[in-house]
């Protein structure tokens, strides 16, 4: 798909990965239809009807969600279900309807099952349940992926489906009631600090393991994408590297500068045990490989949030 003078909607825009994407869109000769979430409410069909009847698009770029860290997740697995569920299908169908040129979904790493061969490939998707914690979150991304298949088999439809592994970077949300786990790390080191205190209570074991893409990276897969990939095959979008949960920590608590103690509270979940994916196929077929080497990227996060507070 050639990108330039065509006009693209972008869900979820106002968001993290949104707010790195719809620049980059721009630099590419798009013509970027963004809204804000209360002017359509995508679990409404009426309303999701209307959103493409007002932006006339070429394609949809769906990154629009309900979600957040394990304690969010935890709390709220029948809303996180339901909007997920309802936004994905309305979007996915109105945009069938409206005779769009492509759909681009974006998943999540959560679809996979808990216990995974690592690295994990595209066809382990459906190798058992996912971790209880993202269940719900991670089933309505699978369902979006199923939807859009079925589209591709029945009408022809392209859509495609991208799996995107944890995300970081500057502009992420640093709320601790919804935060993942390195804006959390690096709000709760940066408070420690200023506060003087001797330790730092952390969630889980510190055992689990981590893949993160840096959110730029992953904004610029998306565009590769939306202009090389017409499979309705998933892909894993990922820097094809995990650290420990453990390691993380200390790594932030390094760049910080917090010099009390950390200490594992494992009555916490871990969440899934390991997460890192095996990123060929994106290289493969439409060129992507991350760049952003994740020590600078974290010095980066780290920079964005201190100027921000």
């Amino acid at each position: 798909m050639k990108l330039q003078n065509k006009r693209i909607l972008v869900t979820g825009a106002k968001g993290f990965l949104g707010q790195a994407l719809v620049p980059k869109l721009k630099e590419e000769g798009v013509d970027v239809w963004t809204f804000p979430s209360k002017h359509y409410d995508l679990r409404s069909e009426k309303e999701t009807k209307r959103l493409l009847k007002d932006s006339g698009p070429d394609a949809v770029i769906h990154l629009a969600v309900d979600g957040g860290g394990i304690g969010y997740m935890k709390e709220n697995p029948g809303s996180v279900f339901y909007n997920n569920v309802m936004m994905n299908t309305n979007i996915l169908e109105q945009s069938r309807l409206s005779g769009i040129e492509k759909f681009v979904g974006i998943g999540s790493v959560c679809s996979y099952p808990k216990i995974t061969e690592v690295p994990f490939k595209e066809e382990d998707l459906w190798e058992g349940y996912p971790e209880e914690t993202n269940a719900s979150y991670g089933l309505s991304k699978k369902m979006m992926m199923v939807q859009g298949q079925s589209y591709h088999q029945q009408y022809g439809f392209n859509a495609i489906h991208l799996l995107p592994v944890n995300m970081y970077g500057p502009r992420d949300d640093f709320d601790l009631d919804n935060s993942h786990v390195i804006p959390a790390l690096i709000r709760r080191m940066i408070e420690a600090k200023e506060n003087k205190d001797k330790g730092l209570v952390l969630w889980g074991s510190g055992s689990a393991s981590r893949e993160f893409l840096y959110v730029d990276d992953c904004a610029d897969a998306i565009i590769k994408a939306t202009k090389h990939y017409d499979k309705p095959d998933p892909i894993n979008v990922g820097a094809g590297d995990e650290i420990t949960i453990k390691d993380l920590a200390q790594k932030i608590q390094d760049l910080v500068g917090f010099k009390g103690n950390l200490v594992w509270d494992t009555t916490k979940p871990d969440g899934q045990p390991r997460r890192c994916l095996d990123v060929y196929k994106a290289h493969k077929e439409f060129g992507f490989k991350a760049t952003t080497n994740f020590d600078k990227g974290l010095r980066e996060t780290i920079e964005w949030y201190k100027k921000s507070m």
